[in-house]
């Protein structure tokens, strides 16, 4: 009960700062669609995605997942192609990299007899994620990488604000 009540405030904290923080940046933004507040719009819009990916990946809910990763692979290349959103050059590239493993999952998923393809490594640290359950555990090590990569363009595109962490299920106690 107390975790649940921490983490709803704690929810509710972030959000708060990160409406404060877009209110602050949109004002600032350049005329045209490719200033700070358009890329805040799509933070926010990845945070979801993220989100929701997370919450039907661990669901082992197959359709959600492949769904979900069907509206996140073309802003990921939106991102990549650095031509709409004002991002750095390394969230671009992240999310370049990012989307080869949402497509590579959604390969996966399409034919699971498909063998995997070798992905170039991410520039940054795989968090330890518990894998995902049931039909989904063939692709656990691609969405995990996703889900890393996803979070660390999320810094990018917010620019210094903290990222919500992912809402992952409870682990389940041992012996239970």
């Amino acid at each position: 009960m107390k975790g649940k009540f921490g983490r709803s405030i704690a929810l509710v904290a972030a959000g708060s700062l990160l409406a404060v923080a877009t209110a602050g940046i949109a004002s600032a933004g350049p005329a045209g669609g490719k200033g700070s507040s358009s890329t805040q719009a799509l933070a926010a819009q990845v945070l979801q995605t993220r989100d929701d990916l997370t919450k039907a990946a661990y669901a082992a809910n197959v359709g959600a997942t492949r769904a979900d990763l069907g509206q996140l692979s073309p802003v990921l290349a939106e991102i990549a192609a650095g031509k709409r959103y004002t991002v750095q050059t390394d969230t671009q590239q992240l999310a370049g990299l990012a989307k080869g493993r949402a497509d590579e999952t959604v390969r996966l998923l399409n034919d699971p007899t498909a063998k995997a393809r070798q992905l170039p490594p991410l520039p940054l640290p795989i968090p330890s994620l518990p894998d995902l359950p049931g039909p989904l555990k063939i692709v656990s090590d691609l969405v995990k990488a996703l889900l890393a990569a996803v979070t660390g363009i999320l810094g990018g595109l917010l620019g210094g604000l903290p990222v919500p962490p992912l809402p992952l299920p409870p682990l389940p106690v041992p012996g239970s």
